[in-house]
């Protein structure tokens, strides 16, 4: 006869069994929330497109001559209560090396005056440019801008104005990393054909080259976009 504990050992062999291959079932880990897969995404393609943005911005800050220019345009920056802030003074001492060897050149100098200036920036680099020996009649001031989108457009409207004398070989200098934001918004507002050519000038202020490094890319960003 079938022993009558057969039932209930049945019943138990069958849970161990269950038990046993739950246990072995591989571990599948806690599957992360949908938003945070997202915004993992999203940050992921920011610092791509950052890092696409940063290289633009570094593959334009360089100098390029091409033929003989005959208009500099020397773009401003923040002026300080004793002169020219360590950015501008490194533009204005790169275009003085240029001039050097090409004294008959007509510049323009461009910035206005913030509110934290004592002076306009056109006039500081000026007052700059003259002590250092440049002739203070080849020099044409815009003071009006306030930013890289109103120094062109305002010196394109004192070349059309006549106030430059007309030319299409134009020598571009700022710091290195804010050249190809010029480059691309000078295209833009200048008609006609011209040459263009730039003039690099180093960063020998550390902190200031840190920030440039953040914060030009996304000033490209928004002057492609807004700056019309």
């Amino acid at each position: 006869s079938t022993p009558l504990y057969s039932s209930a050992a049945s019943d138990v062999y069958k849970r161990q069994g269950m038990r046993r291959k739950q246990d072995c079932r591989p571990y599948a880990g806690r599957r992360r929330p949908v938003w945070r897969r997202a915004a993992a995404l999203l940050l992921l393609a920011a610092l791509v497109a950052f890092g696409v943005l940063e290289a633009v911005v570094l593959s334009g800050g360089r100098t390029q001559i091409q033929g003989q220019p005959e208009i500099m345009v020397i773009f401003g920056c923040q002026v300080k209560p004793d002169g020219p802030s360590a950015l501008l003074r490194d533009r204005l001492d790169t275009a003085l090396d240029y001039l050097e060897g090409h004294p008959d050149l007509t510049v323009v100098v461009t910035g206005g005056q913030g509110d934290d200036e004592h002076v306009s920036e056109a006039q500081c680099m000026y007052d700059y440019l003259t002590g250092h020996g440049v002739d203070g009649e080849r020099i044409v001031l815009e003071d009006r801008s306030s930013n890289t989108w109103q120094n062109i457009r305002y010196t394109l409207e004192l070349y059309q104005s006549g106030a430059l004398e007309p030319s299409g070989k134009f020598l571009l200098v700022s710091s290195d990393f804010h050249l190809r934001r010029i480059k691309l918004l000078w295209e833009r507002a200048w008609p006609g054909t011209y040459t263009l050519s730039t003039l690099a000038a180093p960063c020998s202020h550390l902190p200031s080259r840190v920030q440039m490094f953040f914060r030009e890319p996304l000033a490209l960003a928004k002057s492609f976009f807004f700056d019309r």
